[in-house]
């Protein structure tokens, strides 16, 4: 059987459902996550038995380094509620420094969402290691709960 899931042909999501996951009507959350650290921490969360909710798509990149912001967008038209960003610790980054020019990418990108009317409060940074599972659940509860929160617009971007 082939996997035709690509990195660039992936869905962040499906419109049809607004945004909500259709099994537990729970906001969608997409998480951009390394692939040395996050992703294996997440695993390591996941083979642990952990419990977290299950409305997060994870999708593996390289590097947080390697993040567009344009992804972070895409998601949100997609019929994202909230996006993670999530990488290996400052100074344990697999290729260097990827993950000091994600932290400078998303601080400029900040401006741009607030720009375009999205919540900020909606968009998440953190740093999780490959050893962190149980870092990886609370990270992911803490933040299904904010977003459950916040206001269930089906349009994230305000009308400015």
């Amino acid at each position: 059987m082939e996997n035709n899931n690509t990195e660039k042909n992936q869905n962040f999501s499906d419109n049809s459902n607004n945004g909500i996951t259709a099994q537990n009507k729970e906001p969608r959350i997409i998480a951009f996550v390394c692939n040395w650290c996050t992703y294996n921490g997440a695993d390591l969360a996941g083979t642990s038995r952990m419990k977290y909710a299950d409305n997060v798509r994870v999708i593996k990149l390289p590097c947080t380094g390697r993040i567009d912001p344009l992804f972070v967008i895409e998601a949100f038209k997609k019929g994202a509620k909230g996006v993670l960003v999530s990488g290996c610790h400052p100074g344990d980054c697999h290729y260097t420094s990827g993950n000091y020019h994600s932290r400078r990418k998303y601080t400029a990108f900040r401006d741009l969402l607030n720009y375009l009317g999205v919540d900020i409060s909606r968009v998440e940074f953190s740093w999780i290691s490959a050893s962190e599972g149980n870092k990886w659940v609370s990270v992911i509860n803490d933040f299904t709960n904010k977003i459950k929160s916040l206001p269930n617009n089906s349009d994230i971007f305000s009308k400015k």
